[in-house]
């Protein structure tokens, strides 16, 4: 084995892992400046190419492809991870919906969300949990997209079995940004960002607002503020930065309404049967992070102290369950999360195998007073149901260890291991997971790389559920992944991957319309396979291309049938981009989101979804560009989601009525953006 053949290839594979902002990671390097790595070209919007992963389905989206892609709404932020689905079925306050490898995901259950370093998923969270609100992100901040799919990486933990990503933001800005956005019912966004240099570093500030009534009957009353205040200082040897963001938000909901009452007559696609429903929402947040590379080793670290509350007015059955005051009820808490992440990396030889190093640990806490559950009418409370008093802390090490065999064989076997201790009211139980990775990635040869996966991973449950003394949930809950994929740039201008993967898990999680969350069921299994595409066919065309299809079940057999409900099958998106021809420049993505049961025995099935989403661009001059986005341009009446469950409008029977209960697509929607830089 020639070392130095290993020493190159591990070079290149270390260099592209500690690129600035990798894995939200710093940019620093482990290697020397004579031992360069090979140039790899960044195709288009994305960044994976052979030699940048331990994954076929993990990568990277750059920030052109987020400045060049119409979103409805900030959280599809996420559907810039291929096969992911990102959907609404309340008020644009509310935490997204999303799917992704056979998962309903509910607000993140199973998927991980970092901003920088912090964790964006909450934990006993008054809604559901792993909630994940990204409502508070500046997409105009965001530098770019590392996303993981799978439970096959050491510093990945809770919430991170179907996946992860992490949005990194932007240290400064070339030049400054405003830009004030119109649009289609009563749509307003006013956006101001500038850097600047001060006391040796970069000072960096972004503020946001924005109103919105949509086309729902009673407007929802969007009113959103954010902003961001950034100072950062050093370079790849060396620097950190401190950032401060603060977020508002107030709204009205049209939550998903029973069809049979649009059938009716009683309300249109666009009516409430409770027009009180809506929330409103506040974060504030400041960070640090630093790194520090030495020869052979890098170090870094990072902390946040987070201070949100939230309150959820939802109504999903009416008069089911008191036929005098219906059924709204408030979900309500009030938290300061805070945690630190430390490791470092450094490289090695073991008996003449170059290797690689990396421990880790990660530590958060979260208090949560109070957390509360309270009838309401018309967001008034009329009674108590719970309320609780929760803290939570958590603390997961990690050690991983990438082995460069042959220039054409690495391994990347790492273990990390999670203790949580959950008190509510003083009622304490304690819980721990050992969690193994192992990752084989061949090649490449011919432009072409093979990847072999497993991991095990968790997600937490819900702390009040854990300590309570009749039937306690399982505090973490286990799951194991397996995947095969293979990474290819055999033809000039293309990236492309194709996986096969299966992850099991010990409790599922699904939505229980009575409550607006989700409860525990049956142990299930998932199988897919993903094929995600990205070519350059000239220098001013580039076509995007992803298709998955995943099967669920429950893995213990029911008379009630076994099928998950909302268990996602089928998705597809295509997208091409028009750039830099002339003044103009433009997009068109459009997204299938397939049929999917609704209950156990798939009898009751949504309808599926395919929605076209448009952009076309006018540079004005170098600085000023006017751009026109367009949502749903085929005008589908469609669904965000849908579900099935009893429900009871007045008059109706005691026990109400087994309906499906749907949250519809916005109709074709316009918005037109003047943007100058200076």
């Amino acid at each position: 084995m020639r070392v130095e053949s290993v020493m190159g290839a591990m070079a290149g594979v270390l260099a592209m892992m500690l690129a600035p902002g990798a894995h939200g990671e710093p940019a620093v390097a482990l290697v020397e400046d004579d031992a360069a790595p090979p140039s790899v070209t960044v195709l288009g919007h994305y960044d994976n190419a052979v030699g940048t992963a331990d994954a076929a389905s993990e990568g990277t989206v750059t920030a052109s492809l987020i400045a060049n892609r119409p979103a409805l709404r900030t959280g599809e932020l996420l559907e810039f991870v291929p096969g992911m689905i990102v959907t609404q079925h309340s008020g644009d306050g509310k935490a997204n919906q999303y799917f992704l490898r056979g998962f309903n995901l509910d607000h993140g259950t199973d998927f991980a969300t970092y901003v920088d370093a912090m964790p964006v998923n909450l934990r006993t969270n008054a809604h559901g949990q792993g909630y994940s609100d990204l409502n508070f992100v500046i997409p105009e901040l965001v530098q770019r997209i590392d996303y993981r799919k799978g439970p096959y990486f050491a510093d990945e933990g809770d919430f991170s079995s179907a996946g992860a990503a992490r949005l990194s933001l932007v240290d400064t800005l070339p030049q400054g940004l405003a830009s004030a956005t119109l649009g289609s019912y009563g749509y307003q966004r006013a956006l101001l960002a500038n850097a600047f240099d001060l006391a040796g570093g970069k000072l960096l500030y972004g503020v946001d607002a924005g109103r919105n009534d949509g086309p729902w009957d009673a407007p929802e009353n969007v009113r959103k503020a954010s902003a961001l205040l950034r100072y950062s200082s050093g370079d790849e040897q060396r620097g950190y930065n401190i950032t401060a963001m603060a977020y508002r938000n107030r709204w009205n909901a049209t939550d998903q309404v029973p069809l049979r009452a649009v059938q009716q007559g009683v309300i249109d696609r666009f009516g409430a049967i409770d027009a009180s429903d809506g929330g409103k929402t506040d974060r504030a947040s400041l960070s640090w992070a630093m790194h520090v590379k030495d020869d052979n080793r890098v170090s870094e670290a990072a902390a946040y102290i987070v201070r949100s509350r939230l309150d959820l007015f939802s109504n999903f059955t009416y008069f089911l369950n008191d036929p005098v005051n219906g059924d709204q009820f408030q979900q309500s808490e009030r938290r300061t999360m805070a945690g630190v992440n430390a490791s470092t990396a450094w490289l090695a030889s073991w008996g003449g195998v170059e290797v690689r190093n990396k421990i880790g640990v990660q530590t958060r806490y979260d208090h949560i007073s109070p957390l509360g559950l309270y009838a309401t009418v018309a967001r008034a409370r009329i009674g108590t149901v719970r309320e609780d008093r929760v803290n939570e802390a958590s603390a997961g090490v990690y050690v991983e260890n990438t082995a460069y065999w042959q220039p054409t064989l690495r391994t990347v076997l790492g273990v990390r291991h999670d203790g949580y201790r959950f008190d509510v009211d003083g009622d304490r139980v304690t819980a721990q997971r050992t969690s193994p990775k192992l990752s084989v990635i061949l090649g490449p040869w011919a432009d072409t790389e093979y990847f072999i996966n497993y991991g095990a991973g968790f997600h937490s449950n819900d702390a009040r559920g854990v300590v309570q003394a009749a039937d306690p949930a399982t505090p973490l809950v286990g799951t194991r992944g397996y995947e095969l994929g293979v990474r290819s740039e055999w033809l000039p201008g293309l990236q492309t991957s194709l996986s096969l993967w299966t992850l099991d898990i010990d409790s599922e999680l699904v939505f229980a319309g009575d409550s607006g969350q989700t409860e525990p069921s049956r142990p299930s299994r998932r199988r897919g396979i993903e094929w995600s595409s990205h070519y350059i066919a000239a220098p001013w065309l580039l076509f995007d291309l992803d298709l998955s299809a995943s099967r669920a079940r429950y893995r213990q057999s029911d008379p009630a049938g076994n099928y998950v409900p909302e268990a996602l099958d089928r998705v597809a998106s295509f997208g091409v981009t028009v750039k830099d021809l002339g003044r103009w420049q433009g997009a068109l993505e459009l997204r299938y989101f397939g049929k999917r049961p609704l209950i156990e025995d798939n009898s009751v099935r949504s309808n599926a979804t395919t929605l076209l989403y448009g952009r076309i661009g006018y540079q004005f001059t170098p600085r000023t560009r006017l751009t026109l986005d367009g949502f749903n341009l085929l005008n589908r009446k469609a669904s965000d989601i849908d579900y099935y469950y009893a429900s009871r409008l007045p008059g109706e029977p005691a026990d109400g009525v087994n309906d499906l209960h749907f949250h519809p697509v916005e109709p074709r929607t316009a918005r037109l953006t003047l943007s100058h830089r200076f």
